[in-house]
């Protein structure tokens, strides 16, 4: 793999502690300016929308710089914005810090994996979207808890300015080691727009709002299920979440070499073992050796789907990937979104604090069931393709006889 991947992969690391460290550092940060705790939770929020709209706009916006350039831009619009966050005088400041930064994360993972998967050969380009998305996935096994660490003992403040950091050193490997990309000449906003008339790209994003939103339907509600089911002290939360995240790395780098080998039936198999475990949990949280064991699955099988879903839909809108790839990057965001939001209403109709585990295991299900379909709409194709391959060549007269004079 080359070097170029490494400071995707930087730059994906500072992304992904931004994205998910806020979550531990909630309460100080709501202390610090003088909100409740569920106001603070906009600062959540308000960095999920920014990903779903800042995606496609920020895409578009790049349809005319070089895919290097842009990256950088990127990253120096996410520096910017946690620079904001760190220094905000006031809660409405940090709110437009972290949208700010946001509005990178779904261009810069869009454009990495087109970026990525055009730095190696083509039966490689899984493998190297799920390098980039190693960065991703890393970040929440060392930079969230690290991230929350030093947040509760020197101030949320300086975890904010240690990420914008991170950024800077994204940016400047990004300039050293990603290579001069010229933009593709002929592509235009059409071109791109015109991938989405593309059946096949539509269910691949359905699939990746679904599939990984299963997984967020039980993850939102983690803290609350470890400590009231399975009877885990608060303390042990944050590393049976960095047991989640190994599971993620694990996940996300089995996904990208199988996904190279045979992409639909790795989309079977996470999608149906993520749907099984999702409802498994629902009766292991009662245990904490089982519930242990479970969350690390998630994060596993999760994570597996996703360079097979983002590889999907850069294969089927080949012309023009660009914007795709970015959508599909908020498509994973506005699945976090909905599961959250299902999973919290079967909490409040008293279901209890493992009814999330079935929304999700019901998501994942919805999940599979795309892609089979997807599936056999790619045979139904391949088979009318071959046919009227076999038709053509059967009537194609025979050449006429030369004729001598």
């Amino acid at each position: 793999m080359p070097l170029a991947l490494l400071a995707l992969a930087i730059g994906a690391f500072g992304i992904g502690t931004t994205e998910f460290v806020i979550m531990g550092l909630l309460p100080e940060v709501a202390a610090g300016y003088g909100v409740s705790i569920p106001t603070a939770g906009l600062l959540v929020t308000g960095y999920a929308l920014g990903v779903v709209l800042g995606a496609p706009v920020m895409t578009v916006l790049g349809t005319r710089v070089p895919r290097k350039r842009m990256l950088m831009l990127l990253m120096g619009l996410f520096v910017a914005g946690n620079v904001l966050s760190a220094l905000a005088p006031a809660f409405g400041v940090m709110l437009a810090g972290r949208v700010v930064a946001s509005l990178a994360h779904g261009a810069f993972f869009g454009i990495g994996a087109v970026v990525a998967a055009g730095l190696v050969a083509p039966e490689r380009k899984a493998g190297a979207i799920a390098m980039m998305f190693t960065g991703l996935t890393v970040a929440n096994v060392v930079g969230v808890p690290l991230g929350t660490l030093v947040g509760q003992h020197l101030g949320w403040r300086v975890t904010f300015l240690i990420v914008a950091a991170l950024g800077v050193v994204g940016l400047l490997g990004i300039a050293r080691l990603v290579p001069e990309l010229p933009r593709p000449e002929g592509v235009r906003i059409r071109h791109e727009l015109a991938a989405f008339r593309n059946v096949q790209v539509l269910l691949a994003m359905a699939m990746t709002v679904l599939g990984f939103g299963g997984v967020f339907a039980a993850i939102t509600y983690i803290s609350p299920m470890l400590t009231h089911v399975a009877g885990f002290a608060d303390t042990s939360v944050t590393w049976l979440l960095v047991l989640f995240g190994l599971g993620m790395v694990a996940g996300n780098l089995v996904g990208g070499r199988f996904a190279d080998r045979a992409l639909m039936p790795m989309l079977y198999v996470s999608l149906g073992a993520l749907a099984l475990v999702l409802a498994a949990f629902a009766l292991t949280a009662h245990s904490k050796a089982g519930a242990a064991v479970t969350v690390a699955l998630i994060g596993a099988l999760g994570f597996a789907t996703v360079p097979p879903l983002q590889k999907r839909v850069l294969d089927q809108a080949a012309g023009a990937p660009t914007l795709a790839s970015a959508v599909n990057i908020g498509a994973f965001n506005l699945g976090n979104a909905l599961a959250a939001w299902l999973g919290g209403l079967v909490i409040s109709a008293g279901l209890g604090w493992t009814a999330p585990n079935w929304v999700g295991a019901a998501l994942a299900a919805s999940a599979l069931v795309l892609a089979l379909v997807s599936g056999a709409l790619e045979r139904r194709t391949s088979r009318r393709a071959a046919g009227g391959s076999r038709v053509v060549a059967a009537g194609t007269p025979a050449a006429p006889a030369p004729v001598h004079h």
